[in-house]
């Protein structure tokens, strides 16, 4: 499994991408199941979680890197966006295909129906394999990087302890991860304690296993997490992203409701993704609980208007986070 280097500046943010995708969008007009329907167009992006988190951290500026895997199979089109971007690419190569993942994108509705594949299934040996050399450029790298960010689902056969393994050898060198994932991996990969996590409503419902269908339940359950009653090591950020209703914004002195900004949607999907790289964005410029959820809610409301892990420039950017309206919550 030997990756393709790169002689890029040192980046300052690596995101691991265990099971990346290709994003194939299809807009219809008035999505019929059951019926034939006529496409519209097609668009082909390099995605999964981390590789969005990626791209949009190049697109603000930002020196990033991938780590993980990619199927040698059709890696020319990630290889494109890692040339375009400058982002640089510490991936291990494994025979066979990258995973497709299916957009249906309805221009009539804005509803975008996903149909996401589970990923290669790696034998025990091949993931051990996997996750020692994902450790070693993670360790390689770790002299000039700031963050890390595990984020995405876990293809089938890694085991579900992955994330908590790399926490817990990266925050012992002094590197705080930020950790975006849901279900088993998210439980067990917050036991190590992650210095940042990024749920969504239903992730975070999940993970405590109770309802949480108020902004009050939300608040709650994400000062539960922040305090540690779950049992596990208590991250010092939670971020609860709301959809539609914005997102929270918790440590342990400050609680904030960031609301969305009106902004034309072309796309949803990434939104959370670009959320996370706003957050990593945020650290990195040691900006306040309030300039963060300003600047992460601007990430996510930019990518909203366009499809593909993509950013317009770091200017409308941050024009767009001096009209995010944020509440305190006492």
């Amino acid at each position: 499994m030997n990756p393709l280097h790169s002689s890029m500046h040192p980046p300052r943010v690596v995101t691991v991408a265990f099971n990346p995708a290709l994003d194939q969008t299809i807009e219809v007009a008035g999505l019929q199941p059951g019926a034939v329907n006529r496409a519209l167009r097609m668009q082909i992006d390099a995605g999964g979680k981390a590789i969005n988190v990626a791209s949009c951290l190049s697109d603000f500026g930002v020196n990033a890197a991938v780590a993980g895997q990619l199927g040698r199979g059709n890696a020319m089109l990630f290889e494109a966006l890692f040339e375009r971007k400058k982002i640089a690419n510490h991936c291990c190569y494994l025979d066979g295909l990258t995973r497709v993942n299916t957009k249906l994108a309805d221009t009539v509705t804005g509803e975008t129906t996903d149909l996401n594949m589970p990923g290669p299934e790696f034998a025990p040996d091949a993931a051990a394999d996997l996750l020692s050399q994902v450790l070693e450029r993670l360790e390689r790298l770790a002299e000039h990087v700031d963050w890390i960010v595990l984020s995405g689902s876990l293809p089938p056969g890694i085991p579900v302890n992955a994330y908590a393994t790399i926490i817990t050898r990266m925050q012992a060198a002094g590197i705080p991860v930020l950790l975006d994932t849901s279900g088993a991996p998210l439980k067990a990969a917050l036991a190590a304690g992650p210095r940042m996590i990024k749920p969504n409503r239903y992730e975070l419902a999940e993970l405590l296993d109770r309802p949480l269908g108020s902004l009050a339940s939300l608040v709650a359950a994400g000062r539960d997490v922040l305090h540690g009653s779950h049992g596990s090591p208590a991250p010092e950020w939670v971020v609860v992203s709301l959809g539609s209703d914005g997102a929270l914004f918790l440590t342990r002195e400050q609680t904030l409701h960031a609301h969305p900004v009106p902004v034309a949607v072309t796309s949803t999907v990434g939104a959370g993704d670009a959320m996370a790289a706003g957050l990593i964005a945020a650290r990195l410029e040691d900006q306040s609980l309030i300039e963060t959820a300003q600047l992460a809610t601007a990430f996510s409301a930019a990518k909203l208007m366009r499809r593909g892990p993509h950013l317009p420039h770091p200017a409308e950017v941050r024009a767009l986070a001096g009209h995010v309206a944020v509440s305190v919550i006492d």
